[in-house]
């Protein structure tokens, strides 16, 4: 049977991947900071015989450890590591505390780098497979998000030298780069001084729902692709920041004035 962990499964994007792989008949280890949260998702999926709940912080050394002991106890293998959990923030990079920067950079890199690194030995041994969550964020410049768009940005660089490093042990590799999402990640994003921000967010195009991105990841994994970027208004921005940056900065300026406050 096939078995996958889920890092920030109890809520948005992770919550919705979690429910189409356990319909699937996946055996599911569901890992997040929110432990009520983690339980009462548990209890929602029913099979406790293939449902492993594991509170996690994935900036802890100790819990990564412990995560990824308890899912070989549990199950003897894994073949999906999903490294989804993430944060943001909504400040100018000026005007924010560097305690914002270090946390965001610690959950959105630190956590998914060291968690791959300590699922290897799991992974070789079942051929699988590593889905990463990024954010087309990593790609060009959003203003109010500098360490947010830093942590994707290395994200992607690093999993993509993983990528190269690990094709002899056959572990395959996708790089995910949603849009707008309507996940609870923005709800809780930071401020320049760490607290929730108070202020809506700004965006460009539509939201998508959450549903829709992970049915799209579980085909672009089916598929064995090594990319997925769905949202063609992301594209362009990624073109016309390479290709016309004067003019992106210009929009992006307007679009995202409220951020810059």
């Amino acid at each position: 049977m096939y078995t996958t962990l889920l890092t920030g499964a109890a809520s948005g994007l992770g919550w919705a991947m979690a429910r189409h792989w356990h319909a699937a008949g996946h055996q599911l280890i569901l890992a997040d900071i929110n432990a009520e949260q983690l339980a009462q998702r548990a209890d929602e999926l029913g099979t406790p015989d293939r449902v492993l709940a594991v509170t996690t912080d994935i900036t802890s050394e100790a819990d990564i450890k412990r995560l990824v002991s308890e899912t070989r106890k549990r199950f003897g293998r894994l073949d999906l590591l999903v490294n989804n959990a993430g944060i943001t923030h909504r400040s100018p990079a000026h005007q924010t505390d560097p305690k914002v920067f270090r946390k965001v950079m610690a959950v959105d890199w630190q956590g998914p780098v060291e968690l791959s690194i300590a699922a290897l030995p799991l992974l070789r041994e079942s051929r699988g497979s590593i889905i990463c969550v990024g954010s087309m964020a990593g790609w060009m410049p959003v203003p109010g998000r500098a360490a947010y768009c830093a942590a994707k940005s290395a994200l992607t660089q690093f999993f993509e030298v993983l990528r190269l490093e690990l094709e002899p042990d056959g572990i395959h590799l996708l790089m995910a780069y949603p849009s707008f999402l309507d996940t609870p990640i923005e709800h809780h994003a930071l401020d320049k001084d760490g607290q929730v921000a108070r202020h809506p967010r700004s965006m460009v195009g539509g939201m998508k729902s959450a549903e829709w991105m992970a049915g799209l990841i579980a085909d672009g994994l089916d598929q064995r692709k090594r990319w997925l970027m769905p949202e063609p208004v992301s594209r362009f921005g990624s073109l016309l920041w390479r290709f016309a940056p004067s003019l992106y900065l210009r929009q992006v300026r307007k679009r995202f004035a409220g951020d810059l406050r």
